[in-house]
């Protein structure tokens, strides 16, 4: 099994032609090509689905991904305005005549 390879989309559509119209055992079919089973498994799941479904959902993946990144931005802005509000707090503090 081979780490890193980046498949072609005919490729993977192929491959899970072969599981899904010819019937092959997956584990047969990945074993010829030289593939984990369970990516093979997950190409069937994901390929056997309509191209515009699937494109939806890379879609919405990558606005997840987009709105994930976003929202640690937005949280580490908050605690550093946080910090700086303690720090600010604790200056005047120390500023005050008793």
């Amino acid at each position: 099994m081979a780490k890193g390879i980046r498949y072609s989309e005919e490729f993977k559509q192929e491959a899970v032609n072969q599981v899904v119209h010819h019937n092959y055992p997956v584990a047969e079919v990945a074993e010829r090509l030289g593939i984990s089973s369970k990516t093979l498994y997950n190409w069937v799941r994901t390929f056997s689905q309509p191209p515009k479904k699937r494109h939806e959902q890379e879609d919405m993946q990558a606005e997840i991904a987009n709105l994930k990144k976003q929202l640690k931005r937005a949280e580490q802005e908050r605690d550093i305005l946080k910090e700086a509000a303690r720090f600010f707090a604790n200056e005047s503090k120390n500023d005050t005549p008793s």
